[in-house]
């Protein structure tokens, strides 16, 4: 896996009904229209991943896989086209993902099927320190942690966040920052679907972040250490129905601290967050707050990796009864050449909802992964 997956409650898993004629139509496009590409780039490339996975305690899933052993599931065939001429300014990067495993809801996305666009940006290199990129980039907020399946788990809506808009990355000696203008959370008028994100900001019935900015900067204190901070500040549209202007009657906000650091072949990462969200007239107008912690330790040997995540939040939220969450990951990745072999099992007591409200719940699984690239 190449990206990170963000955590939700069973009930929200993605769904695995697609509409097979429309994704083979747009697998063909995309094989044709690559075509021609292939004559400029220098990079054209692709990969496949599944997943076995083993429910624990997750309700009727772990009452199936007692008498099947599991499933093998979350298949995916990826595309990336890479074009990063010498001696220009100009460069382009995407990835295209196809199968129930690219982690987006033919319900909630652009496309109305198991495929969508992960990202695609142009970019511009303005000069030896700053560069800028537009169309469907990484947010510039906080960092991802190693647990990838299923994601970030109670970060989830801050983690993995790839949004539609333009980003200004700049550096100075050990300082780092980026600022950023984000749109939409994807592409058309409705969708709510950043695909790693996993259904953590509405949907397309009640609501979507818009018109988001942020800013972030890191400074490396010392040789592999780096302490940083990351805003943003946005709109929340208005989709329930009633209006058919879709006004911006919502908000939202959130702060981060975060530090990574390597001693020798021991990682650690952690970070703290800060979230509000005042939600749209149709759904009352209710504030959603709350703070979550990450800290992650890691070991590197070779072409092994090791790691230990652990997230716990708090709900700050006004008759919210829940009461403060955990969820742990315990995983290793083994580089085998072509792609990576995972393992990993998740434990959680509680999750994050399309509102980013928290709530109690147990669930545990195995997850083994393989992926190739091509």
């Amino acid at each position: 896996m190449q990206s990170t997956m963000q955590q939700t409650p069973p009930s929200m898993k993605n769904s695995t009904g697609s509409n097979t004629r429309l994704t083979g139509m747009a697998l063909a496009l995309a094989l044709t229209s690559a075509a021609p590409v292939a004559l400029a780039s220098p990079s054209i490339s692709g990969g496949f991943w599944m997943n076995y996975r083993y429910h624990v305690d997750s309700g009727i899933d772990e009452t199936r896989d007692e008498h099947t052993s599991g499933d093998i599931a979350d298949e995916a065939i990826v595309f990336y086209i890479t074009d990063k001429p010498k001696d220009k300014p100009w460069s382009f990067e995407s990835e295209i993902r196809f199968g129930p495993g690219a982690f987006t809801r033919p319900t909630s996305n652009s496309t109305g099927d198991n495929f969508g666009i992960h990202k695609a940006w142009m970019g511009y290199q303005l000069n030896d320190a700053h560069s800028v990129k537009v169309g469907k980039s990484q947010v510039p907020f906080g960092f991802k942690n190693s647990n990838f399946w299923p994601g970030d788990m109670l970060m989830g809506g801050y983690g993995d966040q790839m949004d539609v808009g333009f980003k200004l990355s700049g550096s100075q000696d050990k300082l780092s920052y980026n600022l950023a203008y984000y749109h939409a959370d994807d592409w058309g008028e409705t969708s709510t679907d950043t695909m790693d994100d996993n259904g953590h900001w509405g949907t397309p019935t009640t609501y979507r972040k818009v018109q988001t900015a942020v800013a972030d900067a890191s400074y490396q204190v010392a040789d592999n250490h780096t302490v940083g901070a990351s805003y943003q500040n946005g709109q929340l549209q208005d989709l329930e129905g009633t209006d058919p202007e879709n006004p911006l009657s919502g908000s939202h906000n959130a702060a981060v601290a975060y530090y990574k650091g390597k001693v020798s072949d021991i990682g650690i990462k952690a970070q703290y967050l800060s979230t509000e969200r005042r939600l749209p007239k149709s759904l009352n107008q209710a504030f959603v707050q709350n703070t979550r912690t990450l800290l992650e330790l890691s070991y590197s040997m070779g072409d092994y990796y090791f790691y230990a995540d652990g997230t716990w939040a708090s709900p700050d939220t006004k008759g919210n009864s829940a009461d403060d969450v955990a969820a742990y990951a315990y995983g290793m990745m083994y580089d085998y050449g072509p792609g990576w072999f995972y393992v990993e099992y998740l434990a959680q007591d509680g999750y994050v909802d399309a509102n980013g409200m928290l709530g109690e719940g147990d669930f545990e699984a195995l997850y083994v992964t393989l992926d190739y690239y091509f």
